[in-house]
């Protein structure tokens, strides 16, 4: 997949405590998950306690790879490039989902294996993700029912099983800024 760079703005403080811009460039963690079928993934930052510490000039906190979900008490914010969904996915086991999720640290999150699973990498976070389309569209597909999301569109994702389909011939961009949740008893399991 073709895939065009995120840039990267980062603001930081001086000696003097004036605001600067502290980075400017390429998201440094760019990878596919997944193989040739599977998206870009664009880590552009993460947070690892709520508030977040801000001080002069420290860079993004270092992670190894890339991670579905955010680290406990933080955030993450990603871009993503899905690209138009082929037969490797539609035919994809509830195994090879479970290993495209592992990828990511994040192999339990699959649910594809669940009896009725509406797609082949239909999965659930506890977390809250706010997802922006910034290019193409995207169908959003739940236990119960789908929509299609275009650019411009905001998802609002609250630890809900759910699946991504690019049904189109163009690939997707979509950012998502995900927030470390935690499940009511009555939604865990």
């Amino acid at each position: 997949m073709e895939s065009k760079a995120v840039r990267r703005v980062v603001t930081g403080h001086d000696k003097d405590g004036n605001a600067i811009i502290q980075e400017d460039g390429a998201v440094p963690r760019v990878q596919q998950v997944g193989g040739a079928i599977g998206p870009m993934f664009h880590e552009v930052w993460n947070t690892r306690a709520t508030p977040a510490p801000i001080d002069a000039a420290s860079g993004e906190p270092a992670e190894e790879g890339i991670v579905l979900a955010p680290p406990a008490n933080g955030t993450r914010i990603r871009v993503l490039d899905i690209p138009p969904e082929g037969d490797g996915i539609r035919n994809m086991t509830p195994e090879e989902a479970a290993a495209h999720f592992a990828e990511i640290g994040a192999g339990a999150a699959s649910n594809a294996a669940k009896a009725g699973a509406k797609h082949a990498l239909m999965h659930r976070t506890e977390t809250i993700d706010y997802g922006i389309v910034i290019e193409g569209e995207l169908v959003l597909i739940m236990d119960e029912g789908e929509t299609t999301v275009r650019a411009g569109d905001i998802i609002v994702q609250r630890g809900t099983n759910h699946g991504w389909a690019n049904r189109t011939n163009q690939n997707c961009r979509i950012c998502f800024v995900l927030i470390d949740g935690k499940f009511n008893a009555e939604l865990e399991g």
